[in-house]
């Protein structure tokens, strides 16, 4: 990981950002056109400066460029007075200059690479104030019209006209008001504070100047009595010379209030105060310095947004920098585009439907439709007084009278005052990938992980966001759509996340509906580091991929823990500001989208050892950015436990036979009254929303792959954690002292030290990969330092200090 996060340093600085590049606007031509931009602003200087100096000479010749033989003396030439006399005379005089900040200003931000968008306040008050200056020179150099140029001086003179000098004057400062305010921030309270600010100092200076007087004045007096009046001064303790010094030996005699120390300074102690230190006996021909400690600065922050100001923030997709996405054109549209409203057809079923419940006396206030793709709902407001359960008991009767299969009742709509009747359109509209793809709702969905199932009732594009699920279980009987569906959220992902962004794990039993997603392995597709396929088909090697990502979850929960955050977001948000170290093991986390399409056969052939993971990751993953999608034909209590699917409250049902297996879904009944062929209800743990799900067929898929394939891709899949399970561990890898890892020793006392036997503590404090970690795991339990594999548990320490093992690795030297 270090190496790669050098690796994106050193090209950070040659490479632009991924939105830059989709533009089509590279570094290259940033610097080529801020370059342009600061020559043409010297340009406009010096062919301003020398219009003021020989304007009036060039004025006959600017109309006259074709001319060759006419010679102006601007330093520009031709071209030169022809800007000067654009920009200044017959544009804002004086003003014009602050153009040329303009056009030098963003040119330097295009050279360093800054974010132009920063200059728009600055393009924005910089003309306001030209326009203003221009205004000014108009008003008051009006003899003098090279001041304020043609727009200065038409705008006051039509400001005059209606409001004449009086009113221009106000409105110009005004418009200084309006300037100082939001541009420079001027504000009451500022200019109060400037001027006690003032005020303050002003005092602070006549009091110093008042004080140094006063002390002046008082040693005048000093050396005044001193001279005048002898006999005073004798009075006092006289200090003599230091070459001349007195020794009084009656006074130096040991006694109790005189101590036998000798004081040879000729003049008498003073006390120097200082805040918070007290100095004795400063002699007078020695410098005293005192120096203040300054603070120890916390470098961490300081150091982050160093590396941010000078390599920007870290970009993950930056190894894949020219990684293109699928294209819409790789899609097949199998409708026209809209939906065929048949009128007649929705006549005949308002007047079925109202007598039908006319037969039984129930009336109806208003009645209305809207016409979806495959289903169109009615409205109905009942007169006052009807109980909601008599109409939600005639669900049969109103399917008889219709003649139709799938007569769904919602009764009430949440959040309207409507009764609302499903009736399924006897030509139903296929919803293509394409559609949904393209539609603005989902092109502009601001999610982590954005997935358009299709098309509601309302024919609506519906986006859901399954980092926010978290977890997603889909069932339906055969053949009603689930292995479409769950290439419709696949085809999502690889249309909205960049390869580095998320990592897909595809488990699929009946081997023949995920493969075609071999072809972006490297790409998209997370395997374990044994060398098998991507796609798993075997029901062995599920388990230990499952197992492996409870490893990778329980390692992502250290680097969250080590980096103080709570989730995937907050943390790749802090490694992408450079706020973690890559040489501490931290790493940026992609999302992982395990996609089980099958699940009620892994629970038949593997029982318990599938359910535990999968329980662990569903109620853990959600934080670190790891889902689940998991497809069964009936999610019964012996495949879907309790704890499951408490953890799963997305639930997506396509048609189902009873009932009871739409309860057993979706906790209500509908889902056995579906038609089919993608129909399908959606729910989060509220609402259920009907969706036609958008039809996204093989060769559709095959191409898109194709597509994804055929670029760049990493040197390899992204590696999961090697899994060793419990048949595997305890094997006598390195018996032979002399094949031990060299680090063998520094990882057993890392190990007897925490006294926590994981290969991801290995990882951090010695800088290792997972296998290499994983290998010396092995080594210790050979050799009887920690104990067997326990499952997603850490290995017992099995010696409890450093002695003991120094113990340990002599008796071990002596043994062989």
């Amino acid at each position: 990981m270090a190496k790669t996060a050098k690796k994106t340093t050193a090209s950070k600085k040659d490479s632009t950002s991924d939105s830059t590049k989709k533009k089509g606007f590279s570094r290259q031509h940033k610097m080529i056109f801020g370059t342009l931009l600061l020559l043409f602003s010297i340009a406009l200087a010096l062919s301003f400066i020398s219009f003021y100096i020989y304007g009036q000479q060039d004025q006959s010749a600017v109309h006259e460029v074709a001319n060759r033989g006419i010679e102006v003396r601007n330093w520009l030439g031709k071209f030169g007075a022809y800007l000067a006399n654009l920009f200044v005379y017959e544009g804002f005089g004086v003003a014009a200059f602050i153009f040329v900040r303009l056009f030098f200003l963003t040119g330097m931000y295009l050279i360093l690479d800054l974010s132009v968008r920063k200059l728009r306040s600055s393009w924005f008050w910089d003309s306001f104030v030209a326009i203003i200056v221009a205004v000014i020179f108009g008003f008051f150099a009006t003899k003098l019209p090279e001041l304020g140029g043609v727009i200065g001086f038409e705008m006051n003179d039509y400001l005059q006209d209606y409001l004449g000098k009086t009113g221009t004057l106000l409105v110009l400062i005004f418009g200084l008001i309006i300037f100082l305010i939001f541009r420079m921030k001027v504000s009451p309270d500022a200019v109060k504070n400037l001027f006690e600010k003032t005020k303050n100092k002003v005092a602070e200076d006549f009091e110093a100047l008042k004080k140094s007087r006063e002390e002046s004045k008082s040693y005048n007096l000093e050396e005044f009595a001193v001279a005048e009046e002898p006999e005073l001064v004798k009075k006092e303790p006289v200090v003599k010379p230091a070459s001349k010094f007195e020794i009084n030996k009656e006074d130096i005699k040991p006694t109790i209030n005189n101590s036998s120390e000798l004081n040879l300074d000729p003049k008498p102690k003073k006390v120097v105060s200082v805040p918070e230190l007290v100095v004795d006996e400063v002699p007078h021909h020695e410098e005293f310095v005192i120096e203040k400690v300054a603070e120890e600065e916390t470098i961490e922050e300081n150091t982050a947004s160093r590396l941010v100001a000078d390599f920007g923030l870290f970009d993950p997709t930056l190894d894949l920098s020219n990684y293109k996405f699928p294209t819409l054109d790789l899609l097949k549209e199998y409708s026209t585009g809209g939906i065929t409203i048949n009128q007649a057809e929705l006549e005949e079923n308002k007047n079925r439907i109202v007598e039908t419940l006319r037969n039984y006396k129930i009336e109806i206030a208003q009645i209305k439709a809207t016409v979806g793709p495959s289903v169109t709902l009615y409205e109905i407001v009942p007169e006052a007084g009807i109980r909601i359960s008599k109409i939600k008991s005639l669900e049969d009767d109103i399917a008889l009278s219709l003649s139709a299969l799938g007569i769904r009742i919602i009764a009430p709509i949440p959040g309207k005052g409507t009764i609302g009747i499903e009736v399924p359109n006897k030509n139903p509209t296929m919803v293509s990938m394409k559609s949904v793809i393209g539609s603005a709702r989902f092109q502009e969905a601001e999610m982590e992980l954005p997935i358009a199932l299709g098309k509601t009732i309302s024919n609506e594009t519906f986006v859901v966001d399954l980092a926010k699920m978290p977890h997603l279980l889909m069932a339906g009987a055969t053949g009603q759509g689930k292995s479409v569906g769950l290439n419709a959220v696949l085809t999502s992902l690889l249309y909205k996340k960049h390869p580095a962004e998320v990592k897909f794990v595809l488990v699929d039993p009946k081997k023949v509906e995920l493969t075609l997603f071999n072809k972006i392995e490297r790409h998209y597709l997370a395997k374990l580091p044994d060398g098998g396929d991507a796609i798993i088909t075997d029901n062995a090697k599920v388990i230990n991929t499952l197992n492996s990502l409870c490893i990778e979850m329980d390692n992502r929960y250290d680097l969250l823990k080590d980096a103080m955050v709570r989730n995937i977001k907050e943390y790749n948000d802090k490694f992408k500001g450079r706020k973690l170290n890559p040489e501490n093991g931290h790493r940026f986390l992609p999302y992982i989208v395990l996609v089980v399409d099958e699940f009620a056969d892994l629970i038949m052939t593997a029982g318990k050892e599938v359910e535990t993971p999968i329980a662990r990751l569903a109620q853990l993953a959600r934080a670190i950015g790891i889902h689940l999608i998991i497809a069964t034909q009936r999610p019964s209590v012996n495949v879907i436990t309790g704890i499951i699917k408490a953890n799963f409250p997305a639930r997506i049902a396509f048609r189902v036979t009873s009932k009871i297996d739409s309860r057993t879904i979706l906790d209500t009944a509908g889902a056995d009254q579906l038609i089919g062929r993608g129909d399908l209800l959606y729910t989060n743990g509220n609402d259920v929303v009907r969706v036609q799900c958008a039809f996204v067929d093989t060769p559709e898929v095959e191409r898109i792959t194709e597509f994804i394939g055929s670029q760049k891709a990493y040197p390899e899949a992204y590696l999961l954690p090697e899994f060793v399970g419990p048949d595997e561990s305890g094997t006598k890898l390195d018996m032979d002292i002399s094949e031990r890892d060299t680090l063998f020793r520094d990882a057993a006392e890392i190990i007897v030290t925490a006294q926590q036997g994981s290969a991801s503590l290995l990882q951090r404090k010695l800088k290792l990969g997972y296998n290499r970690a994983g290998r010396l795991i092995d080594q210790l339990e050979s050799a009887g330092i920690v104990g067997p594999f326990e499952g997603s548990k850490a290995r017992g320490v099995l010696i409890q200090d450093l002695s003991s093992l120094d113990d340990f690795f002599n008796n071990e030297k002596n043994t062989f």
